[in-house]
């Protein structure tokens, strides 16, 4: 039988034999997990109040957006325009792209090679993911010939990322307008040719939750991100200096800050850690929408004295990049403290 599935163990054994951890007692720092995670039931706010003839509907789900954005940093909405008929759509595509054979997802050449599978940096277990996925850049939708065999992925995608921008859009501009930017502030910065789509897949792991993430600890690096996932369930975030679980509620999508709206925001939005753990009875899949300017968009605050220098965005990419290469893992805004 040929297998889909990436050589995540082949990797991950490698990682634990090359940094002798099979024969070194963890330390407390060392412990990839924290006990038993409760699980959370993120605010939930339902976008047709913003659509309401009462104008105290609309004022108090603008607020609610924006409550969450700063006490949470994660947030989940429903009404939120995207049809069960196109997310379910999207899904069999994704599902079908996940079920090529290993060998031909990294040589296809699809849509310039998005194909990621585990870590390729870390140097220890505790920096290594036990998933897959395809990062699209979303200039490269129009451009058939790199979808090849995948043209009915293509018209899902397409469509889906339409209905994501549109959806990010609206809550970015509600937040820019609350931080006293103009409504299209945000727009102006990310249009479709700048945003990302991650198709993300995480293999049954046969290794226990608490010695594998499914994708390691970290914080987005864009305005904002929307999930769509299935009710295998996984994701959880930090709250209060705690994990907590996040409950996966069908009708829902899963809308979080990125570092981007919090050094904007003068850290009165908080991008929030966040991660993913292995399961190892049922696959898990999802779908990240990233909301990004382009590389030359320049982040400063406009709220006050700002805590953080000026910075393009491709500045901080590149400095999240050079951090993994050097210590397996992002830094993030704290480098760009003043």
């Amino acid at each position: 039988m040929i297998d889909s599935n990436p050589p995540l163990m082949q990797h991950y054994g490698a990682l634990v034999r090359n940094s002798c951890e099979a024969k070194q007692p963890k330390s407390f720092h060392d412990q990839k997990h924290d006990p038993p995670v409760d699980a959370c039931d993120l605010p939930l706010i339902d976008l047709s109040g913003l659509k309401s003839y009462d104008e105290r509907e609309r004022l108090a789900c603008i607020a609610a957006i924006c409550k969450a954005s700063s006490e949470w940093g994660f947030f989940q909405v429903v009404n939120h325009g995207i049809s069960h008929e196109l997310l379910k759509k999207m899904r069999e595509e994704q599902v079908k792209l996940f079920e090529v054979p290993f060998e031909k997802k990294i040589t296809c050449g699809l849509l310039n090679d998005p194909y990621r599978w585990g870590t390729p940096t870390a140097t220890r277990s505790n920096q290594f993911s036990w998933s897959e996925a395809f990062h699209i850049p979303l200039t490269m939708i129009s451009e058939s010939a790199s979808w090849g065999e995948f043209s009915s992925l293509r018209e899902a995608i397409n469509e889906f990322a339409e209905a994501m921008l549109e959806v990010s859009r609206l809550l970015a501009s509600i937040l820019a307008q609350n931080l006293g930017y103009p409504k299209d502030a945000v727009e102006k910065l990310c249009d479709a040719g700048t945003c990302f789509l991650r198709l993300n897949h995480y293999p049954c792991c046969p290794k226990s939750k608490e010695e594998i993430f499914g994708l390691v600890p970290h914080t987005d690096s864009d305005f904002l991100t929307i999930l769509c996932q299935d009710q295998v369930g996984g994701l959880q975030l930090m709250k209060d200096s705690k994990w907590v679980a996040v409950k996966p509620n069908p009708d829902a999508l899963i809308v979080n800050i990125g570092d981007l709206f919090q050094a904007w925001s003068n850290n009165e939005y908080k991008s929030v850690e966040h991660k993913v753990v292995a399961n190892d009875k049922m696959e898990r899949y999802s779908i990240a929408y990233f909301l990004c300017p382009s590389y030359s968009t320049v982040i400063n605050s406009c709220k006050g004295h700002s805590v953080y220098r000026k910075f393009t965005f491709g500045e901080y990419r590149h400095q999240i990049q050079e951090d993994v290469k050097k210590i397996g893992r992002k830094i993030g805004l704290s480098r760009f403290l003043i």
